[in-house]
Order: C-alpha cells, then sequence, then structure tokens
C-alpha cells in the first residue's frame, strides 16, 4: 500500500464539502439538494465513478467551481470520493440536507480552509482514509477570545 496527501486548495471566499458517496445518481441527486438548500448557492460537484468506467462525473450551477472541483477529484482519484465547492453558503446551510441524500455514506470535512487529502493505494484502486484539515491549535480560548467569537457570530448573523 501506497499512502500520498492531495492538496485541495478552494479559492478565496469558497467553501468545500469531502465526502464519500455512491452511485452513479449522486451529482444529480447532490445538485438538487443544494440548489434547494439555498436559493442563491453557486457550486460545482465532482464525484469519483469506482466502477465501470471510473470516471470523474460532475455538474454544477458555476462552470469555474465545477472544473476546479473536478480536477481535484481526477487528482484524488479515490473511488466513490466527492467533492463539492460552493459560495454564497456555508457548510451549516448545506450539511444537514446533504447527509439525507441517500447516496451520501460518510462526510470527511467541511471547511473553507486549504485541506491535505490523505490516501492510500492499493492495487484494487485508491481510497480516502482522511483529511488534515486546517493548523494545529496555537493556545486555548481565553475570555477576549470568547467575547470575540461571540461577536463575530453575530457579525455574520448565525446569533442574534
Amino acid at each position: 500500500m501506497e499512502l500520498q496527501s492531495v492538496k485541495v486548495q478552494p479559492p478565496e471566499g469558497v467553501q468545500l464539502v469531502l465526502a464519500q458517496s455512491h452511485f452513479i445518481k449522486t451529482v444529480e441527486d447532490v445538485y438538487e439538494c443544494l440548489v434547494n438548500c439555498v436559493p442563491d448557492i453557486r457550486f460545482g460537484i465532482a464525484f469519483c465513478e469506482a466502477s465501470g468506467p471510473c470516471l470523474v462525473r460532475h455538474a454544477g450551477n458555476d462552470s469555474e467551481l465545477e472544473k476546479l472541483a473536478t480536477d481535484c477529484m481526477f487528482q484524488v482519484g479515490a473511488g466513490h470520493g466527492l467533492l463539492i465547492l460552493m459560495k454564497n453558503a456555508f457548510p451549516i446551510n448545506v450539511l444537514p440536507r446533504l447527509k439525507q441524500v441517500p447516496e451520501v455514506a460518510n462526510v470527511f470535512c467541511a471547511t473553507a480552509n486549504a485541506v491535505d487529502v490523505i490516501v492510500a493505494e492499493t492495487p484494487l484502486g485508491r481510497a480516502i482514509l482522511g483529511v488534515v484539515d486546517g493548523s494545529k491549535p496555537k493556545g486555548i480560548e481565553a475570555e477576549k477570545d470568547v467575547e470575540e467569537r461571540k461577536q463575530f457570530l453575530r457579525k455574520i448573523g448565525y446569533k442574534f
């Protein structure tokens, strides 16, 4: 078995969801899920088929995000891997509904950070083992940090 790391770097202002899914209709069902979650969402979806022609299936309503997601998943190359790149929405807006899509089996991460996707390759194929999402902690939250966190959440409209 060979291990490697594949970097996925979302552009500024873009969020990503990396997941595991199955079945050829994944991109169509995820597309419908996303447009029903957030009216103005822009996104690209890419899904690595694990049998048959083994293509990277893709869809989206933003051609740049769709191409970027497709290129990233071709590099990751792990069967049943699913990548969603989105803007005008946050993962918190789509994750509950996304987890209800019958084909979605697992969510590895949801972030705006660059991630290192840890991939294992065997003679059978490739698999996502997990992700490195962001930096390690630099300290422990103090009272000042708690207040800044609370102010930030109110500023962006997630708390009153």
